[in-house]
């Protein structure tokens, strides 16, 4: 499959192929966005997707990608199981909850999970 928009609780939601390429490079989450604007209000990109880079905090590079989803409005959903980073990294940790409990990036298990959290952001 290749990334197409759904809707998923009543959003327009760029969701991103599994085996598609890598989001390893701001230029790579830039290019997301710019895919919503075909019509989407958030992304959802499979943890899978994420060059590892973005597991490590130390390398800036989750900041940097969540920031640019910040200072375009775009919604992002990290979609798959991070726990095996979220154990190696108490940094990480306290990333994917303080992000979950906000309203602009979440880490979620599945697009279910996303699904009922745009329902209920409503």
């Amino acid at each position: 499959m290749a990334d197409q928009i759904q809707e998923l609780g009543g959003t327009r939601v760029l969701v991103c192929d599994p085996d598609g390429p890598p989001i390893a490079t701001e230029r790579d989450a830039l290019d997301l966005i710019g895919a919503t604007y075909l019509g989407a209000e958030a992304v959802a990109v499979p943890a899978s997707r994420l060059d590892e880079r973005f597991f490590a905090l130390g390398t800036r590079f989750a900041g940097e990608v969540m920031q640019k989803f910040v200072n375009y409005r775009v919604r992002l959903a990290v979609v798959g199981d991070v726990s095996a980073h979220a154990a190696a990294s108490p940094a990480l940790a306290a990333l994917v909850r303080e992000s979950n409990a906000a309203g602009h990036v979440w880490f979620v298990p599945d697009l279910d999970a996303m699904e009922a959290r745009l329902r209920a952001a409503g």
